[in-house]
């Protein structure tokens, strides 16, 4: 069942904030494979004009995900999250994400549309500090499969 297009435009509330600890930094990092000194060492970043560590480009994917549980969940919306799969991410940074920031997400349905029996979900992810600054928003794109051709026939 295709989903219902007057979701478009329905924004959620901020998320908790979530606290940027410089040891989350570091094992990102190091999980990812990015040896970047900013992320890993205070007085490379802070020699780049950053006031302290900084974390790698992907490293907010974890909170807007997780926000993004607010749209994927809503009972109303009424997506089966057991076929969906991730089909797109892209980040525009106003500005690094650094260790100390305490950051929420807000979340809003962008489009959705039904394409070869699929539903596809653009969600925007706005990541604030708490002073209020945007840092960074996020796009996810979710494509909710449609029924396999055996389960039809």
């Amino acid at each position: 069942m295709a989903l219902d297009q007057s979701f478009v435009g329905r924004s959620y509330p901020p998320t908790a904030p979530y606290e940027v600890g410089r040891e989350k930094i570091r094992e990102f990092a190091e999980a990812v494979g990015d040896g970047n000194p900013a992320y890993t060492d205070r007085a490379a970043a802070e020699a780049l004009g950053h006031p302290d560590v900084i974390a790698p480009p992907t490293f907010v994917f974890a909170i807007t995900f997780r926000a993004a549980r607010q749209v994927t969940e809503d009972p109303q919306l009424g997506l089966d999250y057991s076929r969906v799969v991730h089909g797109d991410q892209k980040f525009v940074y106003s500005r690094p994400v650094r260790a100390g920031d305490r950051l929420t997400v807000s979340s809003t349905i962008e489009a959705i549309k039904s394409m070869a029996g699929n539903d596809i979900l653009d969600v925007r992810g706005d990541v604030h500090d708490e002073s209020g600054e945007l840092v960074v928003t996020a796009h996810t794109k979710l494509v909710a499969r449609g029924p396999e051709s055996e389960e039809e026939g």
